[in-house]
């Protein structure tokens, strides 16, 4: 039975992409929010085997809010070894710092979230796979920029046809924060403009995710099919709400045939 909570598979040319978000019944996908090492580590194994893919073959990151984008040099495969060995913060030290990531050559890609907003992309591209990418966008990484930034990438590396999913993340009923804050966010992206349930001030990060992918001019589809509410939804993983503590992931991989 799978854990995911939800799947979509591409077809670009001859090569099948797939995309998915996972759930709490996955398992916690983040090494830096307190749990052991090994225990996030066998699932991430398990999600390796969920997929279809050998063990290690899905590039995590260190993320820290920023808006650089990792490229398939910079991703090393963590081995159960590793996991068995080293601390969380030791694996941690592994992963490149970054926020987003891109491969050339097929290499599986994860980015973890918890109320984020998690994006993943695939587009086609003149020779060899289909580009894929993915980017974490919480309130400071969407108003620097980590998704044009993103898709600045893909199009430097000669991406056509840029399909955006915008994955699971708070909604802006729920996204609660203070009225400075939300001014000044909504100063530069108006979209981010939103009301809680409760009638305080919020931000609808989807919503502003879905406009920026939207106006870049590769982008022939923003899917938001996936995008349920963290904090409403208890199969998935909220810091906001708290208990489950952990982190879901955004996964894209190439389907083997």
């Amino acid at each position: 039975m799978s854990t995911l909570f939800a799947q979509e598979k591409v077809t670009l040319g001859e090569h099948r992409v797939c995309v998915g978000f996972t759930s709490v019944d996955t398992g916690n996908l983040g090494l830096h929010v307190g749990d052991n090492a090994r225990a996030v580590q066998m699932s991430r194994v398990l999600l390796d085997r969920e997929l279809g893919l050998m063990e290690g073959s899905v590039a995590y990151l260190n993320q820290v809010h920023g808006i650089h984008v990792a490229t398939d040099k910079e991703l090393e495969p963590v081995t159960r070894r590793d996991a068995a060995e080293k601390s969380g913060a030791e694996l941690l030290e592994t992963a490149p710092v970054a926020d987003a990531a891109i491969s050339e050559n097929a290499r599986a890609l994860a980015v973890m979230v918890a109320d984020c907003v998690p994006l993943v992309f695939c587009a086609s591209r003149q020779e060899g796979f289909p580009l894929m990418a993915v980017a974490h966008a919480g309130r400071r990484g969407l108003l620097d920029g980590v998704i044009q930034q993103t898709l600045a990438s893909l199009e430097a590396k000669g991406a056509t046809g840029i399909q955006v999913w915008v994955g699971p993340s708070i909604c802006g009923k729920c996204y609660e924060v203070p009225s400075a804050m939300h001014d000044e966010s909504v100063a530069q992206h108006p979209e981010l403009d939103s009301e809680t349930s409760w009638g305080t001030p919020a931000l609808d990060l989807p919503a502003a995710a879905v406009a920026i992918a939207s106006r870049h001019h590769l982008v022939a589809r923003v899917s938001t099919e996936f995008n349920a509410c963290t904090f409403e939804n208890k199969n998935l993983f909220s810091h906001r709400r708290g208990a489950p503590h952990g982190r879901i992931a955004g996964v894209i991989w190439k389907e083997e045939q």
